[in-house]
């Protein structure tokens, strides 16, 4: 089995949202929540803010942030900015985009990977999103991103249908059929303060047979990425994880570190998962 990589993102690796905590959508598994507690430089200084990451020892930033009335997260607007962070640090970037163009190829290659979220069933985008985008949509942001040269890292989210896992399989299928050397496998974790509250946490069994049919499908490296429930199930979770033959684990527990190191050959890395 290959080597167990280990991302611990949080050291090194600073999140960024261009937006604080504003966001045009409202989504059911989110409302806003993830945005909370990320950088948030004022317009114009998110140049002197990675300047100064940079200088303290950081790795790399996740530039992300709320999805604007264009349905992008608008970083587009900071091009400038992303191209100089490039020129003068080694900082490696990785973006959240949301629903980009054509146009912005031209920034795009300043990053090193885009983080996509990728949704396979048209209802559930409609479900959870509660925007008029379908899977024909995202699949038009792939082919973009592919067709260009541009590193991309779909991430999907076990039981984003309000817990319900269905659809996670189709969109592995999908996935399968574009150059991507690596999938993050998030789980859905029912959040305080949003629509799916008191949905249950999808099962660690039901969860791990979509980890193991990404593993059968995939060519590239599977992570398994921030997002997923704590405490034993988190224990669990990971335990079968890294015995079915994942690549990549973010943050996992000590005493699932501890025992990996006796099963696989492992390395510990302070970046984001997708690096």
């Amino acid at each position: 089995m290959r080597k167990l990589k280990i991302y611990i993102p949080g050291v090194k690796f600073s999140p960024i949202s261009v937006t604080g905590s504003a966001c045009a959508l409202n989504c059911a598994h989110c409302g806003r929540h993830y945005l909370e507690g990320m950088g948030k430089p004022e317009r114009g200084e998110l140049l002197n803010h990675c300047l100064d990451l940079s200088r303290k020892g950081y790795l790399g930033c996740l530039l992300s942030g709320g999805m604007d009335g264009r349905l992008k997260v608008p970083l587009d607007f900071y091009a400038d900015e992303i191209r100089e962070i490039k020129r003068r640090t080694s900082l490696k970037l990785n973006a959240h985009v949301g629903f980009i163009e054509e146009a912005d190829l031209e920034w795009l290659r300043w990053v090193d990977v885009v983080s996509l979220d990728f949704v396979g069933d048209s209802e559930v985008i409609k479900r959870v999103y509660k925007i008029g985008k379908t899977v024909e949509d995202y699949l038009k942001i792939l082919d973009l991103l592919t067709a260009n040269g541009i590193r991309v890292a779909p991430h999907i989210t076990i039981g984003l249908d309000f817990g319900r896992i269905h659809w996670e399989y189709g969109a592995i299928d999908m996935l399968a059929n574009y150059p991507i050397d690596v999938l993050v496998l998030n789980v859905l974790i029912p959040t305080k303060g949003t629509e799916m509250e008191s949905v249950p946490k999808p099962s660690v069994e039901e969860s791990l047979k979509v980890v193991k049919y990404a593993r059968e499908r995939f060519e590239g490296e599977i992570s398994i990425g921030c997002m997923r429930p704590i405490g034993k199930w988190r224990l669990d979770f990971d335990r079968g994880a890294v015995i079915a033959g994942i690549d990549r684990l973010t943050n996992p527990p000590g005493k699932i570190i501890e025992w990996a190191k006796t099963v696989r050959e492992v390395e510990l890395i302070y970046e984001c998962c997708v690096i």
